[in-house]
């Protein structure tokens, strides 16, 4: 046999067994922590799905975070529907793909909940959904949770997580911003609590309204929180920045959040701040 028909058949082995390994290797067997950049085996990862060794937590569901934070949950307002204000294009196809990926009409989850003896109104940002981001379903949402809350005179709690303000609904979904903290204001007034969590990433309108009206703000370690992206920041003073300019972390240096919580103490933190802070306990 001549040389270059050995190589081709000893190619042609190796094409093979590297195939037959692919199909042997399950997909997504190894995760990488985008904070630490450890890479450690999916199954490592518990329901918090949190890196083991710097407590990053990863972007999950709104669904996901609810299985483990409340003892009871009743949900809000799963009727309402985008009328795409602006035609976008794709935009409604868009949406109805994610909420049937989500099981959510739009990137908030509402509802009233319970921890322990402490009934409270509930919110989660889910970033699977369009990154979280702020349009008219999702203000509306969030505003009527919390006249709700007022009505019923309970506690809100809050996780935000998302890239803004949705560019599909133009100025509208700027408006969102202005809604929700009057709502805000009105709850405030009728001197119930408002705690806000910040999970990763927290970005744009949202941090610049009510991801920043909260009475406590929590964050999850190493979460992004900010306004401006980092390349935005630098182009507009024309200098760089420091890498964690935007670290939860060093939000909270600068007094902006007042505790970072690991997600796997959040329902026993939100417990004792309810009970000790909120309305509506027993």
């Amino acid at each position: 046999m001549k040389l270059y028909e050995q190589y081709n058949t000893l190619s042609e082995r190796h094409i093979k067994a590297d195939r037959n390994a692919d199909a042997k290797v399950p997909d997504n067997m190894w995760l990488k922590c985008p904070h630490c950049n450890t890479t450690f085996f999916a199954r490592q990862l518990t329901p918090f799905t949190t890196c083991p060794s710097c407590d990053y937590g990863f972007r999950i569901s709104a669904r996901q975070r609810l299985s483990w934070l409340v003892d009871n949950f009743s949900e809000f307002d799963t009727d309402l529907q985008t009328n795409d204000p602006l035609n976008f294009p794709g935009y409604r196809e868009k949406v109805k793909k994610l909420q049937k990926q989500t099981k959510l009409n739009d990137s908030v989850l509402t509802g009233e909940a319970k921890i322990a003896s402490t009934t409270f109104s509930l919110g989660i940002m889910d970033p699977t959904f369009i990154m979280g981001s702020l349009g008219t379903v999702t203000g509306e949402k969030i505003t009527r949770l919390f006249e709700y809350a007022t009505k019923h005179q309970q506690s809100v709690v809050l996780f935000t997580a998302s890239g803004g303000a949705r560019m599909q609904e133009g100025i509208l979904s700027l408006m969102q911003m202005a809604k929700i903290s009057q709502a805000i204001q009105r709850h405030a007034a009728a001197g119930l609590l408002y705690i806000v969590v910040l999970t990763d990433p927290t970005t744009g309108g949202v941090t610049a309204s009510f991801a920043m009206d909260g009475d406590i703000i929590l964050a999850e370690p190493h979460s992004l929180v900010g306004f401006a992206g980092r390349r935005v920041i630098e182009q507009t003073i024309q200098q760089k920045v420091p890498r964690d300019l935007q670290s939860a972390e060093n939000v909270l240096a600068h007094g902006f959040i007042d505790r970072i919580v690991r997600r796997q103490e959040e329902k026993k933190v939100l417990e004792w701040l309810l009970r000790n802070g909120g309305a509506n306990n027993g």
